[in-house]
């Protein structure tokens, strides 16, 4: 089938080029979602990160204060990807610029839509809030999506769109979303530090660090593919590779001793628990005037 249009016909501003804007654009460039010449790169003062964003994927940016200025106002989608840090600043200055049909995409972690909002000078701007993780820069993220009232069928179709250029889109409740942080948001990280305990075990076992790194890799990869691929819950799976008394059945007596399976489940609670504090602790830290 040949695609004659592209699915986002909009104009996209970035509005920070960090590492997940850039792995967003990306991912939007590459699915020919969206033509590049409809992106553009906004941030402070970097010209040579705009520079490379544009040699990379055709993609132009300023940090040109005037051209700044015009993109924002005439972009009907811009995407804010600044830190927490730098956020009332900008969102003090973006208020003044947009329409009340702009739809803002936040990925600023830790700020609620209605403090947006506030920040904004407009409480009933339509916002989508989100919440990618890091696999998004390989295509196999996982971004929770949340709405504020007021946004279109259209507009939200767009902002899944926007997202699922990257990976998968789990739309929830803004309530919700530090419990998703838990799991796909910071969830990498466990896995990552699983792995690194196979690979010391596998050196220690006299494995080369390559042999047991390359082990590792593809132990947790055909693993993931299996519960994909099969649709088989993951209990099931483990059954299945674990015969009685046999060395599998040894090794998870083991992980049962030091209570693997609720330490888990723990971290991900405290992993939510502690977003929720780092977007109490951002809020208490912006102008209260603004958010009146």
């Amino acid at each position: 089938m040949t695609q004659t249009r592209m699915l986002i016909e909009d104009r996209v501003c970035f509005f920070g080029a960090g590492s997940m804007a850039e792995a967003v654009a990306r991912g939007l460039v590459a699915r020919a979602v969206i033509a590049p010449g409809n992106i553009t790169f906004l941030n402070r003062s970097d010209k040579s990160k705009l520079e490379d964003l544009k040699q990379r994927y055709g993609i132009p940016g300023t940090n040109d204060p005037v051209e700044k200025e015009q993109v924002l106002r005439t972009s009907p989608i811009i995407i804010l990807a600044m830190k927490p840090k730098d956020a009332a600043e900008a969102l003090e200055q973006l208020g003044k610029l947009i329409g009340p049909r702009t739809v803002i995409v936040s990925m600023i972690a830790g700020l609620s839509i209605q403090t947006l909002r506030s920040l904004l000078g407009r409480p009933e701007q339509p916002v989508v809030r989100t919440m990618p993780n890091t696999s998004s820069g390989i295509g196999l993220g996982v971004t929770g999506v949340s709405y504020s009232e007021g946004l279109s069928d259209d507009q939200r179709r767009t902002a899944r769109l926007l997202f699922e250029s990257v990976g998968i889109v789990v739309e929830t409740e803004e309530e919700k979303i530090d419990a998703l942080t838990g799991i796909s948001g910071s969830g990498p990280a466990y896995v990552y530090y699983m792995m690194e305990a196979l690979i010391e075990a596998g050196t220690r076992g006299g494995l080369t660090p390559d042999q047991a790194r390359d082990m590792t890799i593809q132990t947790v990869l055909g693993a993931a593919q299996m519960v994909r691929q099969t649709g088989e819950e993951p209990s099931e799976l483990r059954r299945k590779v674990t015969s009685p008394n046999g060395a599998t059945q040894a090794a998870i007596a083991k992980l049962d001793e030091s209570d693997f399976y609720g330490a888990v489940i723990r971290a991900a609670e405290r992993c939510s628990e502690r977003s929720a504090e780092m977007g109490r602790e951002l809020e208490d830290k912006l102008p209260k005037s603004d958010q009146a």
